[in-house]
């Protein structure tokens, strides 16, 4: 086919048997992040750049190189979503969120853009499960949302998972250690990349993200955060290292995770896969309780984290993970003639009234054709309706598994026998 446009580079189509997989995984994030108390919030795709700059860093990779950024027909500058967090808190702020009943507990999936190479679990666009908390200052906020992705990794099956965490500091750690370590990274300056010279000046906790193997090598002699915590901060880790003990998460410290976006103080973690190749991040967040004020609102303690879909399926079929049962009955009514179409439409609609998944013919299929369509389609029985059958208000039932066949009434004993089978999956 000559298609006049196919699908932009960096984009997907999920299709069915690609889809289900989705939806199971959806259903587990979910499911588990309610059970901790998250509600879902839904966010416009498209915001004004100027708050991915205040929230991202004008510094960061996603501001300098990634963001889909445009002027729109009114003149305004727009951007995709590059992440989920700043227009959640965007959300929370202009409808006045902050000021209900705290903590305010979050969670969304959502797409988002950046203009980076593709590669595998690496799109340009791509969909984030994020979680949010509004108004928790404790410790403890940052300690339950770590126990969420931890339950969630679990109910999922995903093995080889490590959980590294870190404190990049507050504003005055910041200041003291980013002096610290501009002193040392100087000294190699003509080694440093390109990049990482201009990050030198503007933001030198940003050399620790390079992949350039030389600056990789330079940064491991580098002053780690850790040694420049003021005493709040380091009380904070510590606090944070009890409570995961508590929830009995085993964790380690890596003073060399300081994540991709300015935004974060305090803690920092990162859920790793150790597999056979290098390690890889399926889970990144941390705190970030200044970004309310640097986005014009008040003061308010805030912590998160993202996990990337893409990323996250691409594990568990590496690891062979199951995506689920399939727990949906599902009918085929194989009408015999078009004399017999209203009673298969009204079959059909009984039980979908009762939750079972039905199909009747929409086009005009003999009989062999719409039981050769049933079976690819992956339909658990058939309900044959024939003259005979319409004569004595039953029909014949065929389980495709075994083979099977039997007549079943049409009174009330037909839905009762698909409640019983629906109850029997579950």
């Amino acid at each position: 086919m000559n298609l006049i446009s196919k699908r932009i580079r960096g984009m997907q189509d999920i299709l069915p048997g690609e889809s289900e997989k989705w939806e199971y995984i959806e259903n587990v994030l979910k499911e588990k992040a309610k059970l901790f108390g998250f509600k879902i919030i839904r966010t416009p795709v498209l915001e004004h750049t100027n708050l991915f700059e205040r929230s991202s860093g004008e510094t960061s990779d996603i501001v300098e190189k990634e963001m889909y950024t445009f002027l729109d027909k009114g003149s305004r500058s727009v951007s995709l979503r590059p992440e989920g967090t700043a227009g959640v808190l965007r959300a929370v702020l202009e409808n006045g969120l902050q000021g209900g009943n705290l903590p305010l507990k979050l969670m969304y999936i959502s797409s988002c853009y950046r203009y980076e190479k593709p590669q595998s679990g690496r799109l340009r666009e791509f969909f984030q499960f994020g979680l949010e908390v509004f108004g928790g200052k404790s410790a403890l906020a940052d300690a339950e949302i770590i126990c969420v992705a931890r339950s969630i990794f679990d109910d999922l099956g995903i093995k080889n998972l490590e959980l590294e965490i870190n404190a990049v500091g507050c504003k005055e750690c910041k200041g003291v250690y980013n002096k610290a370590i501009r002193n040392y990274f100087t000294a190699y300056e003509e080694e440093l990349c390109g990049v990482c010279r201009d990050r030198l000046n503007r933001n030198p906790m940003r050399i620790f993200d390079c992949k350039n193997e030389k600056c990789k090598s330079i940064s491991k002699g580098a002053p780690v955060v850790i040694e420049y915590l003021c005493k709040d901060c380091a009380t904070h880790l510590e606090n944070l290292k009890e409570y995961l003990e508590v929830f009995n998460i085993k964790h380690k410290v890596n003073p060399y995770i300081v994540r991709g976006l300015d935004y974060y103080n305090k803690t920092v973690f990162e859920f790793i896969i150790n597999n056979s190749q290098s390690p890889l991040t399926i889970c990144g967040g941390g705190r970030y309780d200044n970004l309310s004020k640097e986005l014009g609102g008040s003061d308010m303690c805030c912590v998160g984290f993202g996990i990337g879909m893409e990323r996250l399926l691409m594990i568990m079929q590496d690891q062979n993970l199951s995506f689920g049962s399939k727990d949906d009955i599902y009918v085929y009514v194989v009408s015999l003639g078009e004399a017999y179409k209203n009673k298969s439409i009204e079959i059909s609609q009984r039980l979908r009234n009762i939750g079972i998944i039905a199909q009747q013919d929409i086009v005009g299929r003999n009989l062999k054709s719409q039981v050769k369509y049933a079976d690819k389609s992956g339909c658990n029985y058939c309900i044959f309706l024939g003259s005979q059958e319409m004569e004595n208000n039953v029909v014949k039932v065929k389980d495709m598994a075994s083979g099977s066949e039997f007549t079943l009434g049409l009174g009330d004993d037909f839905e009762k026998y698909f409640v019983g089978l629906k109850n029997t999956k579950l």
